[in-house]
């Protein structure tokens, strides 16, 4: 579909974009500035523990804030690995696996100029863990605690050397702490004095504290915020004293815009009121590349799946109704839909991955197979299954969620099923997602497509099957596990040498794949369409993408 005047200009304007000021367009010739639209409905929290999913990591998370560990996004021919962030190394107790000693970086400061240092990280972890903390924020919990479920304290040795420990042995531990960020204490410490004295409460207090923070955070970032307009804009400008030159910034400024629909994304691209779009419209991506700009993509290490209820009265239970919908969906035309800017996914993650494992259940496009046990277990075209999923309209990884859900939803009638979509505001389907299929929220969904990142074995499995995963603790929405799949689990957990690790990790793989928890669907490329004059582009194999050694030319 080619984007026409008139909707181009009728995107601009619903979306707010006005064409800029000839004052502001001397300001932009003298300044490096990028500007990107992001498929977010509302600019992710700027409070250090970011919402809106990955895609708050991606643009409030890695540019303002660091880890202590981090993921090397340098390389676009070679996996994102695990690298020392804040932390210059770390290691496992040898007598108590516990226990984890985290040695960190010297020199590295906070925005408002204090030190990073391990009260810090004490701290940082309080904010999300210790409930008689005062500057504990609720707030902040359930997108952070839910991505690192066993650690439990931090404890200060020395000024530069804290000891993290966690409910049981876990080997991933240095793989969450990258989605832990660090927030300045000095920073809101003066936020919470600034709170009026007539304000008595102390969970009130840090509440506003928080509030304050978030409109003039202070991290240890590349960039540092400039101004903050909430659903409207964010502003980030270089931070020249950034503890690590290959990221220290050469662009002055970082304007952020939320566009969740991707005509609109599209039509601000082309008409040159923004830099960057991720997620273009796929039938515009011939009129992008046409006009002169470059798409970038790369297989990301991520699943686009219908996650499956398995509460009581769910019709997922049913082994055979799993097996029916995966093997009724064409992935090769779907991708042909999507431009060819997805991956065809038989599993979690693909065939030539460490934890592939090999699964005796082959996910492919099989309709007839799919009707044969879709016959057995009851259903026919005069009696179809209905089934109910909650999809977004847009969102972080969730690549063309409305396109791509119709699409299943057309494919799935040839085998029996009657599927009902629920659209929510991505922001709503994340929030349910924590929730689970048996809270109210669910609205009588039995399946839900919210995307994953598949780099942490946490993230990429562990969270979906383990009975200590349920809601609210972390994503486990469907309530799918039993004694197997734990046991699987602690093996891995539990196992510190990496190739061991992997074999344990490849036998879980194997049996998600065979019980089929998940209608596996796609993985994403992470296509972004960039302004020529956007130099020094990485596309990493990754969800995220780092902006700071970028260069506008």
């Amino acid at each position: 579909m080619t984007v026409r005047p008139a909707r181009l200009l009728s995107a601009l304007i619903g979306c707010g974009l006005i064409a800029l000021t000839s004052a502001s367009g001397s300001v932009l010739a003298q300044e490096k500035v990028l500007r990107i639209g992001m498929t977010a409905a509302d600019i992710p929290r700027t409070l250090g523990q970011p919402d809106q999913g990955f895609e708050g990591n991606r643009f409030t998370g890695i540019p303002m804030y660091d880890a202590l560990t981090q993921w090397d996004l340098s390389k676009a021919d070679a996996p994102s690995v695990l690298i020392p962030g804040l932390a210059a190394s770390w290691a496992v107790d040898a007598a108590d696996k516990t226990k984890w000693v985290f040695k960190l970086r010297p020199g590295a400061k906070f925005h408002d100029g204090s030190a990073f240092d391990a009260d810090a990280v004490v701290w940082n972890v309080q904010k999300v863990l210790d409930k008689d903390a005062r500057h504990f924020d609720a707030s902040q919990v359930g997108v952070t605690a839910s991505r690192m479920p066993t650690l439990r304290s931090a404890r200060k040795i020395d000024e530069l050397t804290v000891e993290l420990t966690t409910s049981e042995p876990d080997s991933f531990l240095p793989l969450n702490l990258t989605n832990l960020f660090m927030a300045s204490p000095a920073h809101w410490e003066a936020k919470l004095k600034a709170v009026p004295a007539s304000v008595t409460d102390p969970a009130e207090r840090a509440k506003q504290a928080w509030v304050a923070f978030a409109a003039d955070a202070s991290g240890t970032g590349p960039f540092k915020m400039s101004r903050f307009v909430p659903r409207e804009r964010l502003e980030v400008v270089k931070n020249t004293a950034y503890w690590d030159p290959k990221r220290t910034p050469t662009i002055d400024k970082v304007v952020m815009l939320p566009l969740p629909e991707a005509n609109a994304r599209t039509a601000a691209l082309l008409s040159g009121q923004v830099d960057w779009i991720e997620a273009p419209a796929p039938d515009a991506i011939p009129q992008i590349k046409s006009r002169g700009f470059t798409v970038y993509s790369n297989p990301q290490p991520h699943i686009w799946p219908w996650q499956l209820s398995f509460a009581e009265g769910s019709p997922w239970l049913d082994k055979r109704v799993r097996h029916a919908a995966n093997l009724c969906i064409n992935r090769g035309e779907l991708k042909e839909l999507l431009g060819g800017m997805m991956g065809e996914a038989k599993g979690i993650v693909s065939p030539d991955h460490p934890w592939w494992g090999n699964p005796s259940f082959d996910v492919k496009f099989d309709p007839d197979a799919a009707r044969k046990l879709m016959a057995e277990a009851g259903h026919s075209a005069a009696k179809p299954l209905k089934v109910k999923v909650q999809v977004s309209a847009s969102g972080s990884g969730q690549m063309q969620p409305l396109p791509m859900n119709e699409y299943l939803q057309e494919s799935l009638r040839q085998c029996y099923f009657d599927v009902e979509l629920d659209v929510l505001e991505w922001n709503t389907l994340f929030t349910n997602w924590r929730r689970g299929a048996k809270d109210p929220s669910a609205s009588g969904a039995n399946a839900i497509n919210v995307t994953a990142a598949t780099m942490d074995p946490f993230f990429a499995m562990v969270r979906f099957v383990s009975t200590k995963t349920f809601p609210p603790v972390s994503n486990n929405w469907g309530f799918f596990g039993n004694d197997e799949f734990d046991a699987l689990i602690a093996t891995a957990r539990t196992t510190f040498e990496d190739k061991e690790r992997d074999a344990a990790l490849a036998r879980l793989h194997a049996r998600i794949v065979e019980e089929a928890p998940f209608v596996f669907v796609a993985h994403d490329v992470g296509p972004r369409a960039m302004s020529p004059k956007v130099k020094g582009v990485v596309q990493p194999k990754s969800w995220f993408i780092d902006i700071a050694p970028m260069r506008v030319e």
